[in-house]
Formats: C-alpha cells, sequence, structure tokens
C-alpha cells in the first residue's frame, strides 16, 4: 500500500496593528543594497504594501503569546512604514499585512529570513523593459514612469530603446544567448534586418563585443564629428530630413550621421555658395573641395597681399578686448583653473583677436584677375580659405585680340567652382601570403616618412646645417654640375602620391605652423631680404636654413625606369633610400611618434590576408593574430586596426633604419662616402635630375 503524500499548511496572513510589531534581530540584512527605505516608504505612500510581512509570535517567559510580533522578513518593508509613521502619514495602529508563522514551526527564525532574501529573483532586464513599454502606451510619460520607480529618466529612455532592436534579438536575448550589453549595443539602428545580419555574422565570431556590433552598423554612416557635419552642423541636417542614429548606452560623439547622400548634397551646396560669394571679390577662379591633397598649391606663385589697416573704432574694440583680457587673468592669477563662465569668455576674447589677425588680405585687381582660391574644411569644419594663387599658364599676359568693333570680344568667363570629391576604389581581393607592398602603397607610406622627416630636419639645425654642407662639399669636390650663382639649391620636392588626410598629419600641421611663422616676418623685396638675414642672430639663422633645408629632403620610393631619361633609377633610388636612413638615424625620428597609426584605409585594407595577420602578430601578439584567421578580408582588416591601435606598429618602410654598424663609426662613415661616390658616377648625381624624380 503506497504511503499518503503528507500535506502542507500554509501560514495564516491576517491584519496586525503596526505598534504591535518589531524587528527581529535575526534578520540577516545587515547591508543596505537596493533602493533606498525613503524611497520604498514614497512607493508605499503611492501603491499602498505590495509585499506582506513574514512575522512570528513573541512568547513570554512560559511559551505564552504576548500579543506582539517579531519580523524576520521584511526588515526594510518595516523600516519604511516606521518612517510613515514618524512622518505622521500612518498611524502608528495601521492594521499591516502579515503572514504568521507559528512560534513552535521547527524553523530557525534565521533561516526565515535568509530564504526570503536569497530566493527573491530579480526582474529581468526585458521583463522591465515590457512593463515600462505599456506603461507609457497606456499614458504614462517617461519621466512619470521614472519617478514612479525611483530610477533616473535615462534608465526608462535606455529601457525604452530596446524598441528599436529587432524582436528575434529580443527573443535572444530571452534565452540568454546574448547579453545585456550586447543587446544594447544593437539599439544604435533602427534597421532590424540589418541588426539580424550583424549577428549572425558575429555570434559564431570570437569578437562579438559590443563595441564591435555598434562599429558594424554604423560603418555606412558619417561620424557627427566629421569634419563635414560639423561644417553643415546636425541642426541643419536633421532640417533637411535627414536620420541621426544615437546610442543612449554610451558616449556617441553627436551620434552617426546616416543619409550620406544628403550630407555630401548640404556640403556641396554650402561650399558652392560660400565660393560664389568669393568669386564676387573678383578672382580668376575659385576651386572648392571639402579636403584638398597636400602639396596643392606647389608649383604655384603666391600672391603678396597688405593688410587693410584698422578703423579707429576697430582699433578701440581690440584693445577693450585686450584690457578685458587681461583684466580677467590678473583677477584669477592664484585660481587653480577658471570658472566656467569666465573661461568661455576668455575663448570669446581670444577668437575676436584672433578675427583682427587673421583678416582677408587686400590684393592689386590686376594680380586677381589672374589669381585664384582654394576653398576647403579643416578638420574642425570650419571653412578655410587660400587666397592669391597664380597658375604658371596664367602669369605670361593674354596677348591682345585684334578685332574690329568692341562688340567681337569674347565675353568674360565667370569664376568657376569646382566640387571634387576623392574617390578610390575599393581594395580588390588578393591572393593569399606575403608578397612585395604595392608601388603606390610604397610611395604613399614614404610620402608620410618623407614628411615627418621634413619636419624631423627643420627641428634639428645642426643636421640640416650638415645636410647642406655635405651638398656643397659634394658639389665642390666632385665636379658636378650645378647651375646659378651659388652653386647649391634646395628644390622643394611635391608629393605626387600619398594617403587621404596627410593635410591634418601631426608632421604637415608643423611645418604649415612653421611656414606661415616665417613667411609673416620675411620682407618681400630681394634686398631688403638680404639685409634681414643678415641681422638675424645665429639662433634664428639656424633655425631658418634647417626649415628651408627640410623642404629638398624626398624620401619618397618609386618605381625605377631603367629605360629611359625620365625618373629614377634602381640605383638612384637606393642612394636616395639610404640617404634617408642616415637622416631618420641623425635626427632620431620615429614615425610613430610622428602619428602614423595602421588603419584600413593607409595599410591594412591594401595588403593580404597573411600581411595583416604578421602585422597583428607582430605588434599585438600570436593569440590576437589566431583569432583573426577566420574573417573575410574585410572585417579582419577592421578588427586589426583596432587590436593595432596604440601598439606603435609600423610596416617595414616606415621602420627606423638599424644603427651604427657593427665595425663602427669609421665604417659607417665608409659607408656613407661609398654612397656618395656612387651617386656622383651616375647619371642621377645631377641635382636637377634628382629634383626631377
Amino acid at each position: 500500500m503506497a504511503n499518503a503524500t503528507k500535506k502542507i499548511t500554509l501560514a495564516t496572513a491576517r491584519d496586525i496593528p503596526f505598534d504591535k510589531l518589531s524587528l527581529s534581530q535575526a534578520n540577516v540584512r545587515r547591508i543596505k543594497a537596493g533602493i533606498s527605505v525613503e524611497e520604498l516608504a514614497e512607493s508605499i505612500a503611492r501603491r499602498g504594501l505590495i509585499q506582506s510581512l513574514h512575522v512570528r509570535p513573541l512568547l513570554d517567559e512560559t511559551g505564552a503569546e504576548t500579543g506582539r510580533y517579531e519580523v524576520p522578513a521584511g526588515g526594510r518593508r518595516f523600516r519604511a512604514l516606521e518612517l510613515l509613521v514618524k512622518q505622521k502619514r500612518l498611524p502608528k495602529t495601521a492594521p499591516v499585512p502579515c503572514i504568521v508563522s507559528e512560534a513552535n514551526s521547527g524553523i530557525l527564525i534565521d533561516e526565515v529570513s535568509l530564504a526570503e532574501n536569497i530566493e527573491r529573483a530579480p526582474l529581468h532586464p526585458l521583463d522591465q523593459f515590457r512593463a515600462f513599454l505599456a506603461l507609457r502606451d497606456k499614458g504614462m510619460t517617461e519621466a512619470e514612469i521614472a519617478a514612479a520607480f525611483f530610477v533616473t529618466p535615462q534608465v526608462v529612455k535606455q529601457r525604452l530603446r530596446l524598441t528599436a532592436v529587432a524582436p528575434a534579438l529580443l527573443d535572444v536575448y530571452a534565452e540568454d544567448a546574448m547579453t545585456l550589453e550586447q543587446l544594447m549595443a544593437f539599439t544604435v539602428s533602427d534597421d532590424h534586418d540589418r541588426q539580424v545580419q550583424v549577428w549572425e555574422a558575429v555570434r559564431q565570431s570570437w569578437q562579438k563585443e559590443p563595441y564591435q556590433i555598434r562599429r558594424m552598423l554604423t560603418e555606412q554612416a558619417v561620424r557627427a564629428g566629421d569634419r563635414r557635419a560639423r561644417f553643415i552642423g546636425l541642426d541643419a541636417y536633421v532640417e533637411a530630413g535627414g536620420a541621426v542614429m544615437r546610442d543612449l548606452f554610451e558616449e556617441d560623439g553627436g551620434g552617426w550621421l546616416q543619409d550620406v547622400p544628403l550630407l555630401e548634397r548640404l556640403v556641396a551646396a554650402k561650399l558652392s555658395a560660400e565660393a560664389d560669394a568669393i568669386a564676387a571679390e573678383g578672382w580668376k577662379w575659385v576651386e572648392v573641395a571639402t579636403d584638398f591633397p597636400y602639396g596643392h598649391t606647389h608649383g604655384l606663385r603666391r600672391l603678396t597681399g597688405t593688410t587693410v589697416d584698422l578703423t579707429e573704432a576697430e582699433r578701440a574694440e581690440r584693445e577693450a578686448l585686450r584690457d578685458e583680457y587681461d583684466a580677467l587673468e590678473a583677477e584669477y592669477e592664484g585660481a587653480d583653473e577658471f570658472p566656467d563662465t569666465v573661461d568661455a569668455r576668455l575663448g570669446e576674447i581670444e577668437a575676436a583677436l584672433e578675427a583682427f589677425n587673421t583678416r582677408p588680405l587686400q590684393f592689386d585687381d590686376d594680380e586677381m584677375a589672374r589669381a585664384g582660391v582654394f576653398v576647403s574644411l579643416r578638420s574642425d569644419g570650419t571653412l578655410l580659405i587660400e587666397r592669391g594663387y597664380v597658375r604658371p599658364e596664367d602669369e605670361e599676359p593674354v596677348e591682345p585680340v585684334a578685332a574690329a568693333t568692341e562688340s567681337a570680344m569674347p565675353e568674360a568667363t565667370a569664376p568657376q567652382s569646382v566640387i571634387t570629391n576623392p574617390w578610390q576604389p575599393p581594395a580588390e581581393e588578393e591572393d593569399e601570403g606575403i608578397r612585395p607592398l604595392p608601388d603606390r602603397l610604397l610611395s604613399e607610406l614614404t610620402a608620410y616618412r618623407t614628411l615627418a622627416l621634413r619636419d624631423a630636419v627643420a627641428r634639428n639645425p645642426d643636421v640640416a646645417l650638415t645636410a647642406l654642407l655635405h651638398r656643397l662639399v659634394s658639389d665642390t669636390f666632385h665636379h658636378r654640375n650645378t647651375r646659378g650663382c651659388l652653386q647649391a639649391s634646395v628644390q622643394h620636392v611635391y608629393l605626387p602620391s600619398h594617403a587621404e588626410g596627410l593635410n591634418d598629419s601631426v608632421a604637415a600641421q608643423s611645418i604649415a605652423e612653421r611656414h606661415e611663422g616665417w613667411e609673416a616676418d620675411l620682407p618681400g623685396d630681394d634686398a631688403a631680404l638680404w639685409d634681414w638675414i643678415a641681422t638675424l642672430d645665429s639662433t634664428s639663422r639656424l633655425a631658418l636654413l634647417a626649415h628651408c633645408v627640410s623642404y629638398g629632403v624626398n624620401a619618397l620610393y618609386e618605381k625605377p625606369n631603367p629605360y629611359s631619361a625620365s625618373g629614377v633609377s634602381e640605383h638612384g633610388l637606393q642612394v636616395r633610400l639610404a640617404q634617408a636612413d642616415r637622416l631618420v638615424r641623425a635626427t632620431s625620428l620615429d614615425i610613430a611618434d610622428a602619428g602614423w597609426r595602421p588603419t584600413v584605409a593607409n595599410y591594412l585594407g591594401r595588403v593580404t590576408k597573411a600581411q595583416i595577420l604578421e602585422a597583428v602578430r607582430e605588434g599585438a601578439g600570436e593569440a590576437r593574430a589566431k583569432a583573426l584567421e577566420g574573417l573575410k578580408k574585410d572585417d579582419m582588416a577592421r578588427e586589426a586596426e583596432q587590436l593595432l591601435a596604440g601598439t606603435g606598429w609600423l610596416p617595414e618602410p616606415l621602420r627606423a633604419p638599424g644603427g651604427v654598424s657593427e665595425d663602427g663609426p669609421e665604417a659607417d662613415q665608409a659607408d656613407i662616402a661609398a654612397d656618395d661616390d656612387a651617386e656622383a658616377a651616375s647619371p642621377e648625381g645631377d641635382p636637377d635630375r634628382i629634383a626631377a624624380e
């Protein structure tokens, strides 16, 4: 005969006056956690006591019930009720719903308290999201929901943002196959199909961190910090109908602009309007682009303009701004930092004073009629206007056209604004394996190296002087064919091929600032220039010499041409690169310190998968490289860019050459002399030919 199942009996529930209750010393909760007692009291005042207290009768010495009860489970609720009583918002005799267990049940009171706290399960974030959504659908605002549940409005916004996630992904999260951080990463986009595609792409990958998901969802968008977006302004873009992706869970820098064609049209229209206004000044041409390549003014003569004198009112305004600036600095001289309002005002004054110093120059009308202007954008989105450049074909005056009547003269051509959008075709899939770098990539890498080396030479006057004397001694003792009164010259070497963004590099900015600084001091007249240079102190003369010599640095790789007098021979290229290595050693140049970083655009997207893995292996370690092996090339390049960030890794053409040879400095000098002799014996030794290269 089977044993009968023992039936359980649940504890009874009844209302007990609050003043008959006391908190049990056996309550296991000692540390504050969750919402505060004050917030819980407000919740009880709003919604009532949702969960009953668990109590047990107190017995006297004889074992009889005293009519009072202790509370082993529900201590925070008891404290909240106690607070409401103290605030006179709840009568002290108010009935409190309680579950009453037997005093002699055999279950320790500590066990009851521990079970009540351990067995509770927090609400799943997805359930919280659905509950918030239901409340909003029934008319509650986000602020009201936040106030009702004692959370910030941002928490409510974040939870409700999960409506942007595809239902299929919500199901994945509900099954614990995805973390909350991964789920939140998908909210950056509203495209459910794309979200599912990205999850399918990363779910089996070792790399499915939230930042990877965000990057894949935003790879076709433009960051709000992009120069084009900052030039147009986010408000104007949105007003034109553009959509912005935002990330409520992470700092997103303003979000991502999704409609790139719209952004390009807005930029083109605004730039064209700016170009029209500049063309009305009387220039022959105006060329427009979001960003021009480095050296775009090479070979063009720049007009020397004159600064228009300030009016009395402008002078007074400038002096008033300077006085205000000095007064604010003096007032807060001893402070660790300026107050926000003062700091903002100082910034406004600096901008206003800078505007006085950078006013457009005034040019001769006849010169303007054959010169032009470049209009582009700085990296911060502000307009960059470069006025007064004359092309070589416009230097000679146009011959007068013979005509019978004035009406036969051709009409003047209005200045044209040309919008150029640099475009680079996507990298083609290449065969696996380590292979020589493409000639164009080598040229672009060494263009960065050349620019950084120019900056390094200009910062090292002693090295520049040595390089110049080396050139002069070579000319004097090797009897090379040179031209000019002084048989030495520095010819600005144009960089014909380089990666996008070289204008914004650290070296380019440093060279440009240095050049503008010298240019502002130089007199225009040749005789006056001689007298001005003669009066410079030794330090200034060396610094100016170093700057000028640096423009002749040519560390570019070029594909050798053995069949023609044009271009550079294999030997000439080796001499050039060997001498460039010597300058790198002399200036202690580190290309990583000079700002170069491996990216998809400038290296990783243009080499084979094997070379990407080799770069990661060298820069981030064998384990990281192995983890990338199963990825497609595009994904691998993007992952590698993240892994190599901050490692200082450089491809072979940009690495510092070896130090002094094992045979010592004397052998090193002998190698240099051998290079110089070989250069003298070759056709490429001619300086004019070298400059043409």
